[in-house]
Parts: structure tokens; sequence; C-alpha cells
């Protein structure tokens, strides 16, 4: 998080405020991945298996 040496108590971070701070930025969703958005099924596609 703040580009400091890790300590090995916390790898791979340096402190606990540290992998506190990733924990909570996890936890809101900020690291997730972008995806696009399915197409919708036209009338000549065949129906998906269930």
């Amino acid at each position: 998080m703040c580009a400091k040496e890790t300590d090995p108590k916390y790898r791979p971070f340096c402190s606990k405020r540290c992998a506190d701070v990733d924990l909570g930025r996890w936890l809101k969703g900020s690291y997730a991945i972008p995806v696009a958005p399915e197409e919708e099924p036209t009338e000549e596609d065949p129906p998906l298996p269930h």
C-alpha cells in the first residue's frame, strides 16, 4: 500500500494498518474486475441447456 519494505509478520504488507486498508478495499469492492455485459439472445439463437 505505502511501498515500504515488507515485514515478515505482515507479509506481503509492511504493517497491520496496510493489511487492514487492503482488506477494506476488497470488502468494499474496490478491486472488482469489470466485465462486459452479456448480449441478449436473439430469436435465431438456440435455447441454452439448463
